[in-house]
């Protein structure tokens, strides 16, 4: 499971005989593999201080405006976003942003989502203080402040980065959305060519039909007579998808609107598209540039721009040249090519995700510090335990267990706990979420 529980118990013989019982019975009864959670000794200050510090940490680890409901955070967090600041939701989005990033190579968004080099799960069980990052000797105070700055400083990266791959992401998509449909919608650029029209001339002009698959004999035999002054052998298919084909038709300028008129009768669309080379070519180079900065600033596997199929990606029309076979399709020479690499934003992603998640166990570490000492007085003497439930089906028979073994640290919440009418002076917390000891819980489940 991607669930652990942290916990602490007072650190004098008799509860740490308990702990020793609480790891004997989960262990027999295979209920959850135990490890001791290494938590430095701080400058603990004030009681009245430490007070202060539980509501920041609980602010700083928990979605705040919804689990507490409006309440004010101190003038020393950071507030992001215009709301409570989590840790963990600011972890979840970059995970499902390390997600949207790398949408051709899922099965290893795993494999990116690490903590200083390591799976999560190894990072959480084998837990050491950074003491060099975050000293033990400075005042608590100071060191949730560093948290608090260090995760407002991503989070503020964080969307600035993310609102700027969403911008080019949704362009690209514009772009593709122009390149995809029916012949009557869709953009011509990438699959008409010069050599299609007749251009530059005073009397002569090049129009496009769309003729339905079914009526290719009749077009042929037709066009020429649909009226006056229709160039002889002049259409060519140059595109079809399932439904029709595109023809190209030269005829003079001054009978275009009959020509409209009698090829709309035979149920014959004309198209209304006149050759730009300069229009086409730059929403090919934007096509272009876009699929490239994608690719090359941002993702791990790009998106292949594939002209040869008069297509950039998932486009379904197929061009079909005739009359010269040979000749390359529109762009077919230029294309690119499907290439591997790491862009800034993954690294950042990669980067930054490690940090907050670091962050965000070390503010763990802080709460049961700060709780035990609040629950279990000075001088500082507790122990830190991290469990780990074997399986889901296991959680209810651990805690009956944990209950029972550290019972006798709180009686009221320990019977509040078997009758949910009980209530427990001056706990403001939900019954559920309070226990006899120290209680806290990790989820890793970031996908879910």
């Amino acid at each position: 499971m991607s669930e652990f529980w942290l916990i602490s118990a007072p650190g004098d013989k008799e509860n740490l005989q308990a702990l020793e019982r609480m790891n004997s019975v989960t262990s027999k009864s295979n209920l959850s593999h135990n490890t001791k959670f290494a938590i430095p000794d701080f400058k603990v200050g004030t009681l009245d201080s430490l007070v202060g510090l539980s509501d920041e940490l609980g602010k700083l680890d928990t979605f705040a405006e919804s689990k507490m409901g409006g309440v004010v955070l101190p003038a020393s967090t950071p507030r992001l976003t215009g709301s409570f600041f989590s840790p963990q939701s600011l972890i979840k989005r970059m995970a499902q942003s390390v997600v949207e990033v790398m949408e051709d190579s899922k099965g290893k968004v795993h494999e990116n989502l690490l903590a200083n080099g390591v799976d999560l799960t190894s990072f959480v069980t084998h837990f050491e203080w950074d003491m060099a990052k975050y000293p033990a000797k400075q005042p608590l105070v100071s060191v949730v402040d560093t948290l608090a700055k260090q995760l407002a400083q991503i989070e503020t990266d964080l969307k600035s980065r993310t609102a700027a791959y969403s911008v080019l992401k949704a362009n690209l998509e514009n772009l593709e959305k122009k390149s995809t449909g029916n012949l009557f919608t869709r953009t011509l650029s990438d699959i008409v060519s010069k050599e299609d029209f007749v251009l530059d001339s005073e009397y002569l002009i090049t129009l496009l039909v769309i003729v339905p698959k079914s009526s290719y004999v009749q077009w042929q035999k037709t066009y020429e007579s649909l009226s006056d002054m229709v160039v002889p052998r002049s259409t060519k298919l140059i595109a079809e998808d399932n439904e029709g084909g595109l023809f190209t038709v030269t005829l003079f300028r001054k009978v275009i609107e009959d020509f409209k008129v009698k090829a709309k009768e035979n149920k014959f669309i004309v198209r209304e598209f006149y050759y730009d080379e300069k229009e086409i070519k730059r929403e090919r180079e934007e096509m272009t540039r876009l699929l490239s900065d994608k690719k090359q600033q941002y993702q791990t596997s790009c998106v292949a721009l594939k002209k040869g199929s008069a297509t950039y990606r998932d486009h379904k029309v197929k061009v079909t040249p005739l009359g010269n076979p040979t000749r390359p399709t529109a762009g077919q020479n230029d294309r690119e090519s499907e290439g591997e690499g790491e862009g800034p934003l993954l690294r950042w992603l990669k980067v930054n995700f490690s940090e907050a998640f670091i962050a965000w166990i070390h503010i763990k570490a802080l709460r049961v510090f700060v709780e035990s000492v609040l629950r279990y007085g000075l001088p500082v003497n507790f122990q830190a335990v991290l469990l780990q439930p074997h399986k889901k089906s296991a959680t209810k028979r651990l805690r009956e267990v944990l209950n029972s073994v550290f019972r006798h640290l709180d009686e009221v919440a320990a019977a509040s706990i078997l009758d949910a009418s009980v209530e427990i002076p001056g706990l403001q917390l939900s019954n559920q979420d309070y226990f006899p000891y120290v209680y806290f819980h990790i989820d890793l489940s970031l996908l879910d």
